[in-house]
């Protein structure tokens, strides 16, 4: 019991110097990294470049003028990559005076090779207006959203989709509201309601009482 009490001593007298030593340790490794990527011929500014830190997948991308700013540890390899130039890697020093670290980065352009693409004309001009007159061109975004919001489309929608979590709400407290105003006697009947007969027949007109197909 002697000895567990002066390892228990013991444990918390240097337990609290050997966190502070590693949070002093890991707070001197961090570093805000200031830099500019460019293009290697004009040394313009190139936006929409990935800067990556390898193997945390954390990044961020340049600005419109090239310029980007990462916290990153030292000795970390930062990954610069675009569609339109070589992916090229840095590493962060390792001695590096202080918490903050400039960096002037040049990109070079990478070439793109294209599948190649052969067009063929149609031997004769009649075949040519035929396939042009029977070609099925897809809609686009326009006509889609044209087609989503159209009205025959809304009512369709309408009558198919279940009730989202408002209106199943409203729908019950209208009925508890009905079921508590009519507490303690019959309700009345709608049948020589004539409003009751003209929601009816719209509801009919509109189609509400068909078999639907979910």
């Amino acid at each position: 019991m002697k000895y567990f009490l002066r390892y228990t001593f013991f444990l918390l007298l240097v337990c609290p110097f050997a966190a502070k030593a590693q949070f002093e340790s890991l707070k001197d490794s961090v570093v805000q990294l200031y830099g500019i990527v460019m293009t290697h011929d004009s040394l313009k500014g190139i936006p929409g470049v990935t800067v990556m830190v390898e193997g945390q997948n954390r990044g961020t991308i340049t600005n419109e003028q090239g310029v980007f700013s990462i916290v990153v540890l030292k000795g970390d390899k930062v990954r610069f990559s675009h569609v339109s130039y070589r992916t090229e890697t840095d590493r962060i020093p390792v001695d590096i005076p202080g918490n903050q670290y400039n960096m002037v980065k040049l990109m070079a352009e990478d070439t793109v090779y294209l599948p190649t693409a052969i067009i063929k004309a149609r031997p004769t001009r009649e075949q040519f207006e035929r396939d042009f007159v029977n070609n099925d061109v897809p809609d686009d975004g326009i006509e889609i959203a044209r087609q989503n919001t159209s009205e025959a489309k809304r009512k369709a929608l309408m009558r198919m989709l279940p009730r989202d979590g408002g209106e199943a709400t409203n729908y019950a407290l209208t009925k508890s509201a009905q079921s508590y105003y009519y507490q303690g006697q019959a309700p009345p009947m709608n049948i020589f309601n004539p409003f009751a007969w003209s929601e009816f027949i719209k509801a009919w007109k509109r189609g509400d009482f068909k078999k639907k197909d979910y």
